[in-house]
């Protein structure tokens, strides 16, 4: 059913698509970038289905609570109290350690607003819980959807994030002025 949405969603809206099966891993914090606009996730999420990959990601559990919550969980939602204090890098961790299989998706920039350097929790995610890091990208202007490429984290956090900041260079958000292209 999931593959068949996201063969729907791509096709009717005019978007290419690429994974290449060596991108998909049991476990990784997914990129989602650049995020400028509410119609990421569904054109994110349309890409993994067609792919037959399940991801999850965060969100308020206000979402993933009462009768709308069954449709925000089946979306891949994993409900996050924020009135509370939390570390969510530890409880991400948490998450891949304690599942076989987890493809996270994290919108680095935290916004849909310009920001002046990407929230670096992903990082530390995917160094502590030892699993690499999938450059899931959107690029509006040419109108390509995919997974471009999968980062092992070394610990040297600037050798790291050059890498990631030079595949995300060439693409362009939505808003394309809501995108910093200079990440750290």
């Amino acid at each position: 059913m999931k593959k068949l949405i996201g063969n729907f969603t791509l096709f009717i809206f005019g978007w290419k698509f690429t994974y290449p099966e060596e991108f998909k891993v049991d476990k990784c914090v997914m990129l989602a970038a650049p995020h400028t606009s509410n119609w990421d996730l569904i054109y994110a999420l349309a890409v993994y289905w067609k792919a037959g990959v399940e991801s999850k990601f965060l969100i308020k559990n206000v979402y993933t609570k009462g009768l709308h919550g069954f449709f925000f969980r089946w979306l891949g939602g994993i409900g996050v109290d924020r009135s509370k204090v939390n570390n969510l890098v530890d409880y991400a961790v948490n998450l891949f350690n304690t599942q076989e299989k987890l493809i996270l998706m994290i919108p680095a920039e935290g916004s849909r607003k310009r920001v002046e350097k990407w929230k670096t929790g992903f990082y530390y995610i995917a160094k502590n819980a030892k699993v690499p890091v999938g450059l899931g990208f959107l690029d509006y202007t040419n109108k390509i959807a995919g997974v471009g490429k999968i980062v092992d984290i070394t610990g040297d956090f600037n050798h790291d994030m050059t890498i990631i900041q030079d595949f995300y260079k060439d693409i362009d958000g939505k808003f394309p002025e809501d995108y910093n292209k200079s990440i750290f």
